[in-house]
């Protein structure tokens, strides 16, 4: 099966135009032709499953037959990720997480951070790949960059708060032990060189608790699948 997304697309919709990048996919690389199915999402959960009545190279047209709403996750992740100094660390990150299961991605920039420009296009057209590869209805939310310290100001309605560093001295939680149904969770990870002892406290005292992801050092990306696939993991 393969899935398109038109994010567009509402619910009571009777045709779908598609535009001439996809209808050139649809035609010469799939070769799909007048009769056959095409499953599409908007990204919001609905799933559109179409028969193409038109199967032209400039303009693939389909009808659709059904419309049904996917069951959403049982819960919901936002991760607050440091950009990685080398960009396809941070991309294989979105990459995966979509594909396994998570809400809202945030990039935050950090007193250590080394990238504080991202590519946030780019970024938008990895996770609609990820997500139409998972078959998953549910585009993440991907937010603008923004600085850590902003970002703590803004209001964050997550039952559970964490923060994964390393300062050892902390007394932390095991991530494997905070997960419970129906939660929401909001993970902060930070740069390669970790929060700052400043960044640490004031997520402290705005309710973020401690979190360690076991006795290794992780890298950024790699601290961020483990909670992405934790999380997952216990729910499945």
């Amino acid at each position: 099966m393969n899935l398109f997304y038109q994010q567009d697309i509402r619910p009571d919709v009777s045709q779908i135009n598609f535009d001439k990048e996809e209808s050139r996919h649809i035609n010469k690389v799939l070769r799909k032709k007048e009769g056959d199915i095409l499953h599409i999402t908007n990204g919001n959960g609905h799933l559109f499953t179409t028969e193409i009545l038109s199967s032209n190279p400039k303009n693939c047209i389909a009808t659709v037959l059904n419309v049904e709403v996917k069951k959403p996750l049982p819960y919901t992740l936002h991760m607050a990720v440091a950009p990685t100094k080398l960009n396809d660390r941070f991309e294989w990150f979105l990459e995966k997480a979509t594909e396994m299961g998570i809400s809202e991605i945030t990039p935050i920039i950090c007193d250590h951070s080394e990238r504080k420009v991202i590519k946030k296009e780019r970024y938008e057209k990895i996770v609609a790949s990820a997500m139409k590869q998972s078959l998953s209805c549910y585009l993440p939310k991907l937010n603008d960059a923004i600085p850590f310290s902003k970002f703590l100001e803004l209001p964050h309605g997550e039952n559970f708060k964490g923060i994964a560093h390393c300062d050892n001295d902390v007394t932390k939680v095991h991530l494997k032990n905070i997960t419970n149904p129906e939660s929401n969770y909001l993970i902060l990870i930070g740069p390669e060189g970790d929060f700052s002892k400043t960044e640490v406290k004031k997520a402290s005292k705005l309710g973020f608790k401690a979190i360690s992801l076991g006795d290794r050092r992780l890298r950024t990306e790699t601290a961020a699948i483990a909670v992405t696939n934790t999380i997952a993991f216990s729910f499945d």
